[in-house]
């Protein structure tokens, strides 16, 4: 063991804890929160861990979900780590307790992304290590995914994935004041899929009261009625039942490894050129009664909100699984840029305002960002490149491969400071946003523009042109 680090044991509701302490910062790593979710739970809604009789060695990472990441690379470090506990958390704390004199540290519980197919809470871009040092314990949270988190199964419960983050976020409320930390001051933050999750439990009457604050990074809206989110997914299983020579059933995939149901959704999906989200949360059950963004209108007005997306999420130059130079010119990607068709648009960009109109009448306001930096490796404002800068990880695993050997370490400092004092309860610096054109929104990392200076301009990605200054460019 290394010589600046040693054990330290948090006795919680839940069960005594035994972590690590590095120099100024606790990880308790792989806390179950919910019983494993194997053989008759397999395809159950989540059942609550049993209290731990002696110390739970939380030194290491859990298992996860994901058993096959979503592309051969990612742009993301993804670990995939085998067992059958993978519905578990862990937290990362500021080394001091309010016992020493300071008020309970605010809470971020982190969602990671993946498509509901994929994704890790154990990815080093995750780590909290930053959020302690500005007074702020982090919890990363793992959930199911694909067909044993999303997939509609006769006989089975609905949105078993959204099911495991309502119990983790129970499990927060409960024992997190044993770490040091504030169950009344929790932000819910996610990326990616892990940022529509947040914006469905926003709109859910479940989440009502599991969190007060809440960040959707690149996020979209999966909305449609009812029946045909339920009728679209059942087709997907259906056909990947017959990939599998079995019925479309819990009993039928309960047959199947998650490794083996993992690889086959992620064939099918590359074969018939799904969805970008073949299995998702669907609306019309008692988690989702209603479509996010009609959810939205009626519930979480008092969660002050802030969301944004990357100026080019999917549409770069490149892409980490394919990273050769893009076929189009820079002009061709900028007129398609301005056109507001892009899947960045269509599916990011144009959440931001929707959402914002949906919560027009919420007390406690909704502010816009926009993330403009051009990862030079990846020709663009990417998907995920964002993170390592609002956690501000830029020395983590993984980030000179995606954003360059020279990221800007004051773009981290000012994306980050901002992301603390919103969890901390500060109002953002900038104009509520509305839904309505002109709508302001923080703009980051933009060449020219100031890091930390308030966009004048308009954030309308259908349009997908900005006013600034009074002169109109392109996004």
């Amino acid at each position: 063991m290394d010589a600046r680090t040693e054990t330290v044991v948090v006795h919680t509701p839940a069960g005594p804890v035994a972590g690590r302490r590095t120099g100024r910062v606790d990880r308790f790593l792989g806390i179950p929160y919910a019983e494993p979710p194997t053989g008759v739970r397999r395809f159950a809604a989540p059942v609550r861990r049993g209290r731990f009789s002696e110390p739970f060695d939380a030194s290491r990472h859990g298992a996860t979900s994901q058993r096959v990441p979503l592309f051969t690379t990612t742009t993301i470090p993804e670990p995939s780590i085998a067992g059958d506990d993978i519905l578990n958390l862990s937290v990362v704390a500021p080394a001091t307790a309010p016992s020493d004199g300071h008020a309970p540290f605010p809470v971020v519980v982190w969602i990671h992304g993946g498509g509901f197919l994929a994704g890790s809470p154990a990815s080093p871009w995750y780590d909290g290590r930053s959020f302690a040092r500005d007074g702020v314990i982090g919890v990363t949270v793992g959930y199911r995914l694909g067909v044993d988190g999303f997939a509609p199964l006769d006989d089975v419960p609905t949105n078993l994935g959204l099911r495991d983050l309502l119990l983790a976020l129970g499990w927060v409320r409960e024992n997190i004041a044993a770490f040091g930390g504030d169950p009344g001051r929790v932000t819910l933050a996610g990326q990616s899929a892990g940022g529509a999750a947040v914006l469905a439990l926003l709109s859910s009457p479940a989440g009502d009261g599991l969190f007060q604050r809440a960040v959707c990074l690149s996020g979209g809206l999966f909305d449609g009625d009812a029946d045909g989110d339920e009728a679209a997914a059942r087709g997907f299983v259906e056909r990947l039942g017959e990939r599998l020579g079995v019925p479309p059933t819990r009993a039928g995939f309960g047959s199947r490894t998650a490794e083996r149901l993992q690889e086959a959704v992620l064939a099918l999906r590359g074969e018939l050129d799904a969805d970008i989200l073949p299995l998702r949360p669907i609306t019309g059950d008692d988690i989702l009664p209603v479509s996010v963004a009609d959810g939205l209108t009626g519930h979480g007005h008092d969660v002050p909100l802030l969301l944004g997306a990357t100026g080019d999420e999917f549409d770069c130059g490149a892409v980490p699984e394919d990273p050769r130079p893009s076929r189009y010119s820079p002009a061709e990607l900028l007129a398609a840029r301005a056109a507001g068709t892009r899947v960045t648009d269509t599916l990011f960009r144009a959440a931001c305002p929707r959402v914002a109109a949906s919560r027009r009448d919420a007390v406690a306001g909704t502010w816009l960002y926009s993330f403009e930096w051009p990862s030079p490796v990846l020709g663009g404002a990417a998907h995920c490149v964002d993170l390592p800068f609002f956690f501000d990880v830029l020395d983590a695993p993984g980030v000179t491969e995606a954003l360059g050997p020279v990221p800007p370490a004051e773009l981290a400092t000012a994306m980050h400071a901002d992301l603390v004092g919103f969890v901390h309860g500060r109002e953002p610096g900038w104009t509520r946003a509305t839904g309505v054109p002109g709508d302001p929104a923080r703009e980051y990392g933009r060449p020219g523009a100031a890091l930390v200076a308030d966009t004048t301009g308009v954030f309308d990605p259908v349009v997908g042109v900005r006013a600034v200054s009074g002169v109109v460019e392109a996004c």
